[in-house]
């Protein structure tokens, strides 16, 4: 079977014009929107001594050559966040960044090596105003191409309509049958068969080598995400806090924090964080992160020391990370995200 054409060449690009131009117009949408809301845009640093301590993000590693020949390990960034945050230990207020990011072992129709992160930050404002931000830039997305619906796979979405808010206990038991509180300590450990045996109930697999995080993933990508985001935005909330290492508890309930993913057409379009500010316990995390990471896939990342200095003195915030080419590809009816990339990174061939 003959190879498909590359994206240079004048009859691909023809075909993807419009989406790319459509991407043009809602990045120049979205400046607008912060600028009005005196945000300051920041530029950050590709290169970092960490990727970011996440279990399950893989990272491309590079090496520095200092003059005195020495070398050192650098990696490319899978998000902003520890440089945005950097910037508001350092002051500032309320930043956003439209970042080219990386991440290994992904491609697909959603996913790219190289792609566009949109984040915003606001220092001491709480997580719900994200959510209302959420609200608004999927209809300005909208609006700026002229479209109605959001569409994926077949299915809408309302960008105007109000998106439902759904906390993810919430989601488990009405798309699994499953209580997953009755799985989370008070203080936020886990119980690896509190949530195995109502799996084995419903149906779903259950591997001898299965930890808590990989059971409740299971869960979250075979019965709750196939179901959010049809006919309206779904923001959903209050995760567990083992699955939100850089989120702090919420205040009324220590077995989950505050984050959450926004999804429309049952694709996951942003994650968002009341920020956790407590070094000490952060670094914990990220401990345990990278003890999972070395389980799993039998390697870790360095933990940022600068970063954990500047979350010491960093004021409450909340932030955002919004996978900029999947909401572009939403309001343009894109059905891969090839198709809104000036330049895709080019595919191996054979």
């Amino acid at each position: 079977m003959q190879n498909a054409s590359p994206w240079w060449t004048p009859e691909v690009h023809a075909d993807r014009r419009a989406f790319l131009i459509g991407r043009n117009r809602i990045q120049a949408a979205l400046r607008r929107f912060f600028d009005e809301r005196d945000f300051m845009e920041v530029d950050t640093a590709t290169l970092q001594v960490s990727p970011g301590n996440e279990a399950h993000l893989h990272a491309f590693i590079t090496q520095a050559i200092n003059h005195d020949g020495s070398t050192q390990p650098l990696y490319l960034h899978t998000s902003p966040e520890f440089a945005c945050k950097k910037l508001l230990a350092a002051g500032e207020r309320r930043i956003a960044c439209f970042a080219h990011v990386y991440r290994n072992r992904e491609r697909g129709p959603l996913h790219h090596p190289e792609f566009t992160m949109l984040e915003w930050y606001r220092a001491e404002e709480n997580y719900e105003t994200l959510m209302r931000d959420c609200a608004e830039i999927l209809a300005l997305a909208a609006e700026t191409v002229d479209t109605r619906s959001f569409t994926y796979g077949g299915r809408a979405c309302d960008p105007f309509a109000e998106p439902e808010r759904l906390s993810v206990a919430e989601a488990f038991e009405r798309f699994a049958g499953i209580d997953l509180l009755a799985s989370i300590a008070a203080d936020g450990s886990t119980d690896h068969e509190s949530l195995a045996a109502p799996m084995r109930r419903a149906g779903l697999r259950v591997a001898a080598d299965d930890g808590w995080a990989d059971l409740f993933s299971r869960v979250l990508v075979d019965k709750v995400e196939p179901n959010l985001g049809f006919g309206r935005a779904t923001i959903l909330d209050q995760y567990p806090v083992a699955e939100a290492a850089l989120a702090r508890p919420t205040p009324g309930d220590g077995r989950v924090a505050e984050r959450f993913e926004l999804y429309a057409c049952g694709v996951e379009l942003a994650n968002a964080f009341g920020e956790l500010t407590d070094a000490t316990e952060q670094r914990r995390r990220f401990e345990l992160e990278m003890a999972e990471k070395a389980r799993v896939y039998g390697e870790t990342y360095p933990i940022d020391d600068d970063f954990l200095a500047a979350l010491a003195t960093m004021p409450e915030a909340s932030g955002i990370a919004l996978g900029f080419e999947r909401l572009v590809m939403l309001a343009t009816g894109a059905t891969r995200i090839e198709q809104v990339l000036w330049a895709p990174v080019a595919e191996a061939t054979a």
